[in-house]
């Protein structure tokens, strides 16, 4: 059943990048999804996997991760409603670089090869798509000069801020609780449990954080920057 047309709008509206697209193209970018349910722990993609379809997130939070090379997870990031992906193997045809999974019950708006290439034939949009591409770009080596160039507590500090503004999301206002657990954050980071729960020990002794059950909470945004330039 198609999602009400009032309520899509209002979701995916809430993510920066669509909300900067011309009001038609968004239109015609709603009107061409095809509405996709699934279950938590059901997969959009796989690794590997063939696949051109474009995605729109409507409801729920999708998982981005893959399998190091030692068969753990390791988690890239976080998509919430409103963040559109895929659009790599969209554009190229090649195979799905990594894994998306549903955290819970989750809805999302599929564009099917045919649809979007459709859209791609607007200049507005296909100019779209390539900000969409460099700014997934620009958040993958950002990720990785983090992890080549910070201290552990520097990373935890960047990456909650990160995922204060929505992870993938980058919005301009970003919120006071940060919903990810402690397990969820060492696997982002590629870290042991243990090491991030000593960093998050410091963070709550100075006052910049406070922990709840599935939960940071940023006390003090400028005293976290602080302790991250401090490490």
């Amino acid at each position: 059943m198609p999602f009400a047309d009032d309520l899509l709008a209002a979701r995916m509206l809430g993510n920066p990048w669509f909300a900067a697209l011309p009001a038609d193209i968004r239109d015609e970018l709603l009107a061409a999804g095809k509405p996709k349910r699934l279950n938590g722990g059901e997969f959009v993609f796989r690794q590997g996997d063939a696949g051109s379809t474009f995605y729109g997130l409507v409801a729920g939070t999708l998982k981005v991760s893959t399998l190091r090379a030692d068969g753990k997870e390791a988690i890239l990031g976080l998509l919430e409603p409103g963040n559109w992906f895929g659009e790599a193997s969209a554009l190229d045809g090649l195979p799905r670089i990594h894994d998306i999974t549903a955290q819970g019950n989750a809805e999302l708006l599929c564009i099917e090869p045919a649809a979007f290439a459709a859209l791609m034939r607007h200049g507005r949009f296909a100019r779209a798509i390539a900000v969409l591409q460099a700014a997934h770009t620009r958040l993958a080596f950002k990720l990785l000069e983090d992890a080549m160039l910070r201290s552990t507590r520097a990373r935890i500090v960047r990456r909650l801020e990160q995922l204060a503004h929505g992870d993938a999301t980058m919005s301009d206002s970003g919120r006071a609780v940060v919903q990810v657990t402690q397990d969820a954050l060492a696997m982002m980071l590629g870290i042991t449990r243990q090491t991030l729960a000593l960093e998050l020990k410091t963070l709550v002794a100075a006052g910049a954080i406070a922990l709840g059950y599935g939960q940071v909470h940023i006390l003090s945004l400028p005293l976290l920057r602080a302790l991250e330039d401090d490490a």
